[in-house]
């Protein structure tokens, strides 16, 4: 089946899709691993993976190189955060065809202009709904598989505020896209009214340490939400783990303050499989 066929048939499901923002090979076999069923290739943790803030400075070009190695690894159904499209209409319908070929199960575009910003950092600028309402016409006029997941996500509620916000969901929704993604709601209350307002399937992004209360996915399930993204949490581990690694190292020289907390050389061989590759070169002589 599909990747796109099978993220397509769980959102029909009216399951409640965990999604853990990976950035790379290595976050996504292990999110694997883990057993989660889709993956959320998240634009912010790929950017901070270059060394850059979330502000749109990556390339797609850039964007896409680590976007094919996270499907390569894992096939598994992937959600890639294509930003604005890397652009206008124009760019949308190239972005839209790039992606596909990547071969990951949706995408979801968002409506800042370019080149945009964190969901929750200030000082956001949105095009206007027309706009976004003519590139999501777009984006879906350019895909050649019709269970290509369309997520059309908006910034509005911190630009134009909340009813606008509705509004311009609605309207994302009427130009073609499967799943609504309205950003950074900043009360429990906002979360439930979207999901009153708004029909259809819905994505939430959930993380500690932003605008948006983390709500039990239980709830969410009950309010409708069919995608749950947890964009950045796997990197903020990763960092803090890096940071602590990192100062035993410039203490003593070496590892071996946490050297209990380290993965040990064998399990890191088996989570990236090198047995498997190694065993293609065998040959009888």
């Amino acid at each position: 089946m599909k990747l796109t066929t099978q993220l397509r048939q769980m959102i029909e499901k009216q399951e409640t899709i965990i999604a853990p923002g990976v950035f790379d090979g290595l976050s996504a076999l292990l999110a694997k691993q883990a057993g989660f069923p889709v993956l959320y290739a998240s634009g912010g943790a790929i950017a901070r993976s270059h060394g850059y803030p979330d502000i749109g400075l990556l390339t797609m070009t850039e964007v896409c190189s680590v976007v094919s190695h996270i499907v390569n690894v894992t096939e598994l159904p992937v959600i890639a955060d294509a930003d604005t499209g890397f652009g206008n209409a124009i760019n949308v319908c190239r972005t839209m065809k790039t992606f596909e070929h990547l071969g990951v199960a949706g995408v979801h575009l968002e409506d800042q202009t370019f080149p945009k910003r964190c969901g929750h950092l200030e000082d956001k600028s949105l095009v206007s709904m027309e706009e976004m309402a003519h590139k999501i016409k777009i984006a879906r006029e350019s895909l050649s598989d019709p269970d290509f997941i369309l997520i059309a996500r908006t910034d509005a509620i911190a630009v134009e505020g909340f009813e606008q916000a509705i509004q311009r969901a609605l309207a994302y929704k009427k130009a073609g896209a499967d799943v609504i993604f309205v950003e950074a709601p900043q009360t429990v209350e906002q979360i439930r009214e979207i999901a009153q307002s708004i029909p259809g399937p819905k994505l939430i992004n959930m993380f500690h340490g932003g605008k948006t209360p983390v709500v039990p996915v239980p709830d969410l399930k009950t309010w409708g939400y069919n995608i749950v993204i947890i964009p950045s949490d796997l990197q903020r581990a990763a960092i803090k783990a890096m940071q602590m690694t990192l100062s035993a190292i410039h203490d003593s020289g070496n590892s071996a303050q946490v050297s209990g907390q380290l993965t040990s050389f064998k399990e890191r061989e088996l989570i990236v499989d090198t047995q498997k590759y190694l065993k293609l070169n065998v040959f009888e002589r």
